[in-house]
């Protein structure tokens, strides 16, 4: 058992060590029917979400993730940082409860300290080093510290003067706390945390910051911000403030902390007459806009091609969010599982809810276990009504003759045959939405060319959407559930993880 666990935890680190571009969720729970743990992350799993970030470390939650291969960054709320950042004991316990009885079998890859503490808690704040440092010890300690990476959430306020980019420089009152942090992430190889929001952003401006330049819309090159001292040309305020936060820590002579945005979105509603650009088609546009920035490997201005790691704020809508209307409406789903909106993702592969603009498939999930595969095609061929005379040896569909390319045509018979609806294209997990035709040769996918596929199911008397292979646990919840609306890469965990 210990060799096998070295084996493991060997390989999450080079599968951490390589990982390309990625999007994630932050989990909120300020819901007054919040769902269960088990719903929270069968709507993961549905959704093809491979990164989420806790607001805390509940243990309910990471129970649930457990053997799900899901990217987990936990948190220290903001009211434990007094207890942590004054006893180096009480940060070890926590890492025992919160961090070490969890891992390897929650795949959690860092702790965020705090929330905005600098701006949020200015009294706080020279708790926070000592905190993130604690919190390394017992990591250290615990033989994490290469699995585990500490940091904590910055608001972009701290940057001053972001543009043009190259001249800004963090609020200088702060040098104190930020110089020997940074050189904390910098020792530690660990991320800046920081809270990207245009919507605010634009909002503060009093018009001076374009609402398309916000939303990532494209500009004209005469609309562009140029950066006189760098002549690099700006698209959007999510570029210009993560290459201010690079120029404000190379003025701080750091330069070897990524930047991850911890927090970004826009709100899908807000009261028209103090909020009128919180709506769904501005939250739509960003989110999408967003997701293909990110996911492209876009990068910015100043490091194009290296993609910037984002977490959409947030899954939920949270009712119980104090404030104005737009502070409880940033969810991508309400508590039920139904999406707030759609995102459109043409071209962008793999995703997370349903893109009405564009043709969508339903094939075999990337490295799915090939025994699940085989019972959710026996199943769709089955009770699920497929007609799979078509892969039958001689048949135009019989090649390539293996499990996953069969299962994938009989999935998006069935996801076609029932309308596309959400929850028809799950099948226990192993199955996920593309926006690729996987047709070939003679081989024509439901769905290719315009055709609704209809016709490949044997009668029109189908089963209900949330079909017999999933678990009982979730079955009655994915049938509400959007498909899958971002392409992320998934996070093939090995098999040993199963047998711990």
């Amino acid at each position: 058992m210990a060799a096998l666990l070295f084996l493991l935890l060997l390989s999450i680190s080079a599968v951490h060590a390589d990982e390309g571009p990625y999007i994630g969720v932050n989990i909120g729970t300020a819901l007054s029917a919040m769902p269960s743990a088990t719903q929270v992350v069968a709507l993961l799993k549905s959704q093809n979400i491979h990164h989420v970030r806790l607001y805390d470390a509940d243990a309910s939650l990471l129970a649930a993730l457990a053997n799900t291969g899901i990217r987990v960054v936990v948190s220290v709320p903001n009211e434990q940082l007094l207890a942590i950042g004054s006893s180096n004991a009480t940060a070890a316990a926590w890492v025992a409860r919160n961090v070490a009885a969890h891992f390897p079998t929650v795949n959690i890859s860092a702790i965020a300290v705090g929330s905005e503490v600098l701006t949020s808690m200015p009294n706080a704040a020279p708790l926070l080093l000592p905190a993130m440092r604690f919190l390394q010890s017992a990591l250290v300690a615990s033989n994490l510290d290469k699995f585990v990476k500490v940091s904590t959430p910055h608001s972009s306020s701290i940057i001053l003067d972001s543009f043009p980019p190259s001249q800004a420089f963090f609020n200088r009152s702060l040098d104190p706390i930020l110089s020997p942090l940074l050189r904390f992430l910098q020792s530690t190889s660990s991320p800046l945390f920081l809270n990207v929001y245009p919507y605010y952003d634009y909002m503060q401006s009093n018009g001076v910051i374009p609402l398309d330049y916000a939303l990532f819309r494209p500009l004209p090159p005469n609309k562009e911000a140029v950066d006189a001292n760098t002549l690099l040309h700006y698209t959007n305020v999510f570029d210009a403030v993560v290459d201010a936060a690079y120029f404000a820590m190379e003025y701080l002579n750091v330069t070897h902390v990524p930047v991850v945005v911890l927090e970004s979105g826009w709100p899908h509603k807000g009261d028209p007459s103090t909020e009128p650009d919180a709506t769904t088609e501005n939250a739509d546009t960003y989110n999408s806009n967003l997701i293909r920035h990110v996911i492209n490997s876009t990068g910015t201005p100043k490091h194009p091609g290296i993609a910037v790691p984002t977490y959409i704020y947030e899954l939920y809508d949270e009712d119980q969010r104090p404030g104005a209307l737009s502070e409880k409406s940033w969810g991508l789903f309400d508590s039920t599982g139904l999406p707030a909106y759609t995102l459109h993702l043409s071209g962008s592969g793999l995703l997370l809810a349903n893109d009405t603009t564009n043709q969508t498939f339903c094939v075999a999930r990337e490295g799915a276990d090939p025994k699940l595969l085989q019972a959710a095609l026996d199943w769709a061929c089955g009770p699920g009504k497929v007609d799979c005379s078509v892969l039958m040896q001689g048949q135009a569909c019989s090649e390539p003759d293996d499990v996953e390319s069969h299962a994938s045509y009989a999935f998006n018979a069935y996801y076609h045959g029932m309308g596309m609806g959400s929850g028809t294209c799950y099948f226990s997990g192993v199955a996920a939405i593309t926006t690729t035709d996987p047709s070939h040769d003679t081989c024509l996918f439901a769905g290719s060319g315009g055709k609704n596929g209809t016709s490949l199911l044997n009668n029109t008397s189908l089963a209900p959407s949330a079909n017999s292979t999933a678990d009982q646990s979730s079955s009655t919840r994915t049938a509400i559930f959007a498909p899958s609306f971002l392409k992320l890469l998934v996070l093939l965990m090995p098999a040993a993880l199963q047998l711990l």
